[in-house]
């Protein structure tokens, strides 16, 4: 067949299957051709440029800069919202966001870690509506829950809700984040409930977190889940610019290790790297140091953020 008449065909063919909607089956039939040759047809013609996909994405998406953070820090997905200036709406954004991710994604019987104090995480419960996908999972606090009585209701209620909308069970982690010195964290540990939630660690398929910088935020140090001041300036001394369930790692993503670590009641970084699916929610120029810290320590492999954040994490010369 001579070049032109192969185009001619080429041009038919993608005209009846693109503009025409046709099946592919449909093309063979009316043109007495082979299925086959339909389909190299229309292979040829997106790689000779007479068929050109583009994908217009609406107002308020962002695919491209998702793209290009899943390729900068190799994540499985990255999430990115538009978003005020503000880190109220912030939180409330990516919640909605982690919400819709969680609901199409999570599966039977699963096994999901959360940190309980996390203001993004609060507001991924409360926009979330009930799903039977989820059936059979457990949802387990992975940072002790306990805290100020006048904000552990928060904690409890995330766990709680989130168990309640995935049809599933809560698993509470019945000790505070942080304790008073080692020996107190020994024996909290002997604690039976304790031990039920610890031992679900290594089990977990889903991992939803928040990223915290060293200055904790107004929810967990309302709880009193919290470091001294000095203790605070201790870790930034060894680093820390960042931590996702009370364990802190430095601006390369490398654990920060202290002795506070024995004081600390959550799952472990090594422990968090073996998840399937680690979620991270946070965003705001407060935590770009502390999330690109995550993403250079490959903690987490899905990220949910804001578009000004994802920026700034792209703008970075040596990721």
């Amino acid at each position: 067949m001579a070049r032109i008449d192969d185009l001619r065909l080429m041009v038919k063919v993608a005209q009846m299957y693109y503009q025409g909607g046709l099946r592919q089956k449909d093309i063979t039939e009316r043109l007495h051709i082979h299925q086959s040759t339909v389909s190299r047809l229309l292979k040829r013609a997106e790689k000779e440029g007479i068929v050109r996909i583009t994908v217009v994405a609406p107002p308020g998406l962002n695919p491209d800069l998702e793209a290009d953070l899943e390729a900068r820090y190799g994540l499985k997905q990255a999430i990115v919202v538009d978003s005020m200036d503000d880190e109220e709406q912030i939180a409330r954004d990516l919640g909605a966001a982690a919400a819709a991710y969680v609901e199409t994604t999570i599966g039977p019987n699963e096994v999901v870690g959360i940190s309980c104090w996390s203001a993004a995480l609060l507001a991924m419960v409360n926009a979330m509506t009930p799903t039977h996908r989820g059936r059979g999972t457990r949802v387990v606090q992975i940072l002790g829950g306990v805290g100020d009585p006048r904000v552990e209701r928060h904690a409890t209620h995330v766990t709680r809700r989130l168990a309640q909308l995935l049809s599933g069970e809560a698993v509470l982690l019945p000790a505070p984040g942080v304790v008073g010195s080692p020996e107190a964290k020994q024996v909290l540990l002997r604690d039976p409930f304790v031990q039920a939630a610890l031992s679900l660690f290594n089990s977990l398929t889903l991992a939803l977190v928040g990223i915290g910088t060293v200055e904790p935020s107004r929810l967990l140090a309302a709880s009193g889940n919290v470091f001294s001041s000095q203790e605070l300036r201790i870790l930034e001394n060894y680093g820390a610019v960042g931590d996702i369930c009370l364990r802190f790692f430095d601006c390369a993503g490398r654990p920060v290790i202290t002795p506070l670590n024995d004081r600390v009641i959550s799952i472990e970084l090594e422990q968090l790297r073996r998840v399937p699916r680690v979620v991270g929610v946070a965003g705001g120029k407060r935590k770009l140091a502390a999330i690109r810290g995550a993403l250079r320590g490959r903690w987490i492999n899905v990220l949910i953020t804001d578009a000004q954040t994802a920026r700034a994490l792209l703008a970075e010369e040596n990721p």
